[in-house]
């Protein structure tokens, strides 16, 4: 018996809408989870916590002291990012990667921006995706909310069901699952 899971609506009508525009993995990623997730700054900055200069939605590949950018340039630096850097490399390292529903991969793909591909290529969530247990995978992006060894409150917000103006991984990976 097919068990019937809850469906957020504004993940569903994120996913319709994607399907409507015709928007790639990367380009609907972007928008609908990293994007909103990753505070955009043009004008590089120091990171306290990963003690890197970041710009833009998190960049900190090659990123120095005194870097600007255009809001443009910011896009087109993290759609070919995650494209080459994180997609290509899911695709390679998580068997059967393609064949998940389209809201796993998206939620996957910002996992790995957000916590690193060699992480996700050796988690559970790239196992569950091998064996084709959706639903599994997607609880399993959840346990990336730590930092410190502490729940941090903002990844735990992003791993899950998001909050008022943003959409959660779980909420959107969950929202595709047939």
């Amino acid at each position: 018996m097919a068990v019937k899971l809850p469906q957020s609506g504004r993940a569903k009508g994120a996913l319709a809408a994607a399907a409507v525009a015709g928007l790639s993995l990367v380009a609907f990623t972007a928008t609908n989870l990293t994007m909103p997730w990753e505070a955009k700054r043009n004008v590089a900055y120091f990171d306290q916590i990963g003690k890197v200069w970041t710009v833009c939605y998190g960049e900190t590949k090659g990123v120095k002291k005194g870097d600007s950018y255009t809001d443009r340039q910011c896009m087109d630096m993290l759609t070919r990012r995650l494209d080459a850097d994180y997609l290509t490399p899911l695709r390679r390292c998580v068997h059967g990667f393609d064949l998940a529903p389209f809201s796993v991969q998206a939620a996957m793909l910002d996992l790995a921006y957000n916590v690193g591909v060699s992480t996700v290529c050796l988690s559970t969530a790239a196992k569950q995706v091998a064996a084709q247990h959706w639903l599994s995978a997607c609880d399993a992006m959840t346990w990336f909310n730590r930092g410190g060894g502490r729940v941090i409150p903002g990844l735990d917000l992003r791993r899950k069901n998001g909050d008022r103006t943003r959409i959660g991984e779980h909420e959107l990976c969950t929202a595709g699952i047939p």
